[in-house]
């Protein structure tokens, strides 16, 4: 294979300073920030918190989905899988330890190989803003999030007069790459609609050495929402979407040809009730996933084309209840309620038009969860520089195993779990804040730890028995900002008691438990972890402006004595812009360190560790022109030198069945140079 050699990735990052990811433009002293007409590094506005504009385009090019545009935010990588539905990790966790949020509604997905993760769903652009929280910095957003929380959100403004706005873009790049958004809002200042489409398509792209990867996809959504607005308070909105699609995987022998979602949302919202009550916010939704795989529709030459379908599926109803409290001039209380139900159902057969087609079958339902949680997150304000933030949150869990023939078939679990932080946070002059926080997230086990693919256990053929996952961690970091200068700096430090671990083609006979060869366990470990993020900017001038960022995490398993698996190496990014506001000139050199640290075949709900890694280095160019306000048109080249290359944490490249005419790889290798041109336009 043609990898690249191992850059000079550590000797740079060594020379770095320790500082966070932020890449901003200081015009000149004390002058304006402007936004990047191409982002390559969002910047940290909050302690442990990142907005970005999922409008703006961005380099490296992000898929069409979640995961893809989360890996364009330093400390987030992308288990990839081919062109499209990788799982984001965040400091090295995956799955649910990442709490992802549409407009405030949980979404997960039906595929028990995680074909289908919750930012499979999500076309970013569709949205306004995405909030990164990192760590378990906040008890609002849901249960469990130990890693973090990622927020996908839609801005509504009430409008000023009758009348209508929108925006849309157009997307071209190789490998038949094309994205079409439009999104449109009309009404008076009472009431308004709004619709929201996007298509997106893309053919098996080629890496650096040619070779072509299983990797096309195809994907559409709509969504529409009406809206109340009597008052610049008040708002009530009615909501539904609807998305489908299909994607081919180059790292197993099944594509997803059905992803059909259906959602149905309802949300108010009262600011200003009273000297007291600040804000009251309620939503109810319904979200219901239907996903089918098959070995046949999208590659050709399997002889097990007529028995292999797949068809589960996934309803998800929730909502929540939060009120904002104003106590006092220095403290604001937000107190809240959530609940979620879900149920999965699994059904599988021969293709229609043979003997035992799935469609005929009737859904079995294999597993059940409840959850409802009560939380309150204040900030007190101990003096103009000073300020305490802290939240509770007590979570109440059930699940039902509904499957047969396992050890626990009809077994109910409940239990109580608790988390909670505490973060003091302080501004030193105009230009610096510094923080530290310690937080504790107790998450319970996932349907694809318990139940999915038959997960077993040390002792029994099941899994349902797993512990739940407890994680305190201390985060600490400080924000810059003077003149020219911006940057900033954020570390943590984590404890994990009985972390779940995946543990694959390993014997029962190795812990002294005899029985079944090769299963895959879910098992219980203790854990460490510690690493952060850093970047640094500077400009030159009103124009021209370099920045680096910088993502590490180091992990390990104490209870085996072994490195934690599936944690991405050193990352560093350098970039160097030239920007007047009309015309843009941007470059950005990606530098991966190698990783040998690695426990095979161990890991997550994802995917397990294959081996070691060479690092690799990418180079990447791109450019902009704004004629006028509202129009934007970029193009950029991803990957010039046309390098072979594959993540870390990618999946095996290999499967069970890999289809005539594509070639086994280690890895799922990353595409080779790309050429794209975007072009936008926005209406007010």
């Amino acid at each position: 294979m043609k990898y690249a050699r191992k850059p000079i990735a550590v000797a740079i990052a060594v020379a770095l300073p320790t500082l966070s990811a932020l890449s901003q433009t200081a015009a000149a002293e004390n002058a304006a920030v402007l936004d990047e007409m191409v982002i390559t590094a969002p910047r940290m506005e909050e302690p442990l918190k990142i907005v970005t504009d999922p409008k703006q385009p961005r380099q490296p090019l992000p898929a069409h989905d979640g995961a893809d545009f989360l890996k364009t935010i330093p400390g987030f990588s992308v288990i990839r899988k081919g062109g499209t539905d990788g799982d984001p990790v965040l400091r090295g966790m995956a799955g649910s330890r990442l709490n992802i949020l549409l407009d405030g509604e949980q979404i997960l997905g039906g595929c028990g190989g995680r074909m289908d993760p919750p930012t499979a769903y999500i076309f970013p652009e569709a949205y306004d803003r995405v909030t990164v929280i990192k760590g378990p910095q906040s008890v609002v957003n849901g249960a469990g999030s130990s890693a973090g929380s990622v927020l996908f959100e839609r801005d509504v403004k009430r409008l000023a007069a009758p009348g209508i706005k929108g925006s849309g873009s157009v997307m071209v790049g190789s490998f038949g790459r094309h994205d079409e958004v439009i999104d449109v809002t009309g009404g008076t200042p009472d009431v308004y609609v709004r619709g929201t489409a996007t298509n997106t398509r893309a053919d098996d792209y080629k890496d650096g050495s040619g070779r072509k990867v299983h990797s096309s996809y195809e994907r559409w959504s709509a969504n529409a929402a009406i809206g109340w607005t009597p008052d610049k308070d008040t708002r009530l909105e009615l909501s539904a979407a609807t998305s489908d699609g299909k994607a081919a995987y180059a790292d197993r022998m099944m594509d997803g040809v059905l992803f059909k979602r259906e959602n149905v949302g309802l949300k108010f919202l009262k600011k200003n009730l009273s000297p007291l009550v600040e804000r009251l916010e309620a939503q109810v939704y319904y979200n219901y996933i239907d996903h089918v795989m098959d070995s046949y529709s999208l590659r050709a030459g399997n002889p097990a084309a007529a028995g292999a379908v797949s068809n589960p599926d996934r309803l998800t109803v929730g909502g929540r209840v939060v009120t904002t409290l104003r106590l006092a001039d220095p403290t604001q209380l937000k107190l809240g309620i959530d609940h979620q139900f879900n149920q999965h159902t699994a059904r599988s057969g021969a293709a229609p038009g043979y003997a035992g087609a799935y469609t005929g079958k009737p859904r079995t339902d294999d597993g059940v969860f409840h959850q409802t949680g009560i939380f309150g997150e204040a900030t007190h304000f101990l003096s103009e520089r000073q300020r305490l933030i802290g939240g509770l949150r007590i979570d109440a869990w059930k699940a039902t195993d509904q499957r047969t023939g396992f050890s626990t078939s009809g077994k109910t679990r409940s239990e109580t779990l608790t988390s909670g932080f505490a973060r003091y946070e302080q501004d030193i002059g105009s230009d610096t804040t510094v923080y530290a926080g310690l937080g504790h997230a107790e998450r319970f086990p996932d349907y694809w730890e318990l139940i999915s693919q038959g997960k077993q256990s040390v002792d029994s053929n099941s899994a349902f028995d797993t512990k739940s996952e407890k994680t305190t961690q201390l985060d600490v970091g400080a924000i810059y900002r003077s003149g020219r200068w911006s940057a900033s700096v954020s570390g943590f430090y984590g404890k994990v008691k009985d972390y779940i671990l995946i543990d694959r083609f390993n014997t029962r006979a190795r812990f002294g438990k005899g029985g079944t060869t090769d299963p895959t366990l879910t098992r219980n470990v203790d854990a460490t972890t510690w690493g952060g993020e850093a970047g640094i900017a500077y400009a030159f001038s009103s124009n021209w402006k370099a920045d680096a960022t910088l993502a590490y995490v180091r992990g390990e398993n104490d209870s085996d004595g072994t490195p934690l698996a599936q944690l991405p190496p050193l990352e560093t990014r350098l970039g160097l812009t030239y920007d007047n506001k009309v015309w843009s000139v941007g470059s950005l050199l990606r530098l991966v360190s190698r990783q040998n640290r690695v426990d095979v075949n161990k890991g997550n709900i994802v995917g397990q560790d294959i081996g070691a890694t060479a690092g690799f280095a990418v180079f990447s160019l791109n450019a902009g022109y704004r004629p006028k306000k509202g129009v934007l048109v970029s193009a950029g080249v991803d990957n010039l030198f046309d390098r072979t290359y594959a993540e870390h944490i990618s999946k095996s490249g290999t499967g069970a069945f890999v289809p005539a005419g594509y070639d086994q790889t280690i890895r799922v290798n990353e595409p080779g140079r790309t050429l794209w041109m975007k072009a936008q336009i926005a209406l007010d």
